[in-house]
């Protein structure tokens, strides 16, 4: 098995050690490791690790483990890798496809209200009068998110008109694309959202997050973590969202409103599972790597 992730990971490490248990060979690569080489009718894959020059056809599966920032180029590239990799054979975990969506805040919920499922209001633009527009809309509470990003940075909560123009036009300004959502919140004490975990449509667990001293519940920004048994909407909707999006192994997060609908947040291609396992018990890279024999 190729791992695609940082040798310096430690969820890469867990991996690894799960994957030998199960007698898997598994070799870790980074992206920037990694080329492909077209010569006549043929097109290898390779990595260049110090002293050795591997070749990734010959691998059977390939589990991407992270997608770090880079430049569009980058990023551009290593989708295309992902995709060349699977047309030659090689399974690809998760498949490009659901890479490219989970990644992509707005791709994600699209195509998810599509299917049918509950999503907050969302508006996505690249202009700050647009924004403004929705903001008013939205009653003057709304969460702004990175399109691309992950454990809650450069989330920010705004109610304030002017924070807000402000805000609006300097992420304008140098060229971001603005992500909005309004804020939903959950009516209790504390904010408080649900991460499922899903393998190949199965729920593994799940845990409640929460927090009182941040609207973001992130356990990597000090977020409480208890254990939580999904009901049968929650289970049927995070099965739901990681069929749509084509996710193999994912992270689905889910949140209620005061009103107690259940909606759809995101769809997390490259979880971590620290606080999932102190709080459930479970040892998700066994749970993976088993998976990974099986199939």
């Amino acid at each position: 098995m190729l791992l695609i992730g940082s040798t310096e990971s430690p969820y890469c490490r867990e991996i690894i050690k799960a994957a030998t248990q199960q007698q898997i060979t598994c070799d870790v690569v980074p992206f920037d490791r990694l080329a492909s080489h077209l010569k006549g009718t043929s097109e290898t894959f390779s990595s260049f690790p110090p002293g050795q020059r591997a070749v990734l056809n010959d691998y059977d599966v390939s589990l991407v483990r992270n997608m770090p920032g880079g430049s569009l180029e980058q990023i551009i590239f290593r989708m295309d890798l992902l995709w060349s990799l699977e047309a030659s054979g090689v399974r690809v975990i998760n498949p490009p496809k659901a890479i490219e969506c989970a990644v992509d805040k707005y791709l994600t919920l699209a195509r998810c209200r599509r299917a049918g499922l509950a999503i907050p209001e969302t508006c996505c633009c690249e202009s700050a009068e647009q924004a403004m527009l929705f903001f008013e809309e939205m009653n003057r509470d709304i969460v702004l998110k990175p399109l691309f990003g992950a454990e809650g940075r450069g989330v920010i909560r705004i109610t304030e008109p002017e924070t807000a123009f402000r805000v609006f036009r300097a992420w304008e300004q140098i060229g971001s694309v603005l992500y909005l959502q309004r804020y939903l919140e959950s009516g209790q004490e504390a904010q408080c959202d649900i991460r499922i975990l899903v393998l190949d449509g199965k729920p593994l667990g799940a845990i409640k997050r929460s927090s009182t001293i941040d609207f973001r519940t992130n356990c990597s920004l000090n977020g409480l973590a208890s254990p939580h048994t999904p009901s049968d909407e929650e289970t049927e909707m995070a099965q739901r969202a990681s069929q749509v999006t084509g996710a193999i192994f994912a992270g689905i997060d889910l949140i209620y409103d005061r009103n107690k609908k259940l909606h759809l947040l995101e769809v997390n291609a490259c979880p971590g599972w620290n606080a999932f396992r102190k709080e459930t018990g479970i040892d998700v890279p066994a749970q993976l790597a088993a998976w990974l024999k099986a199939v």
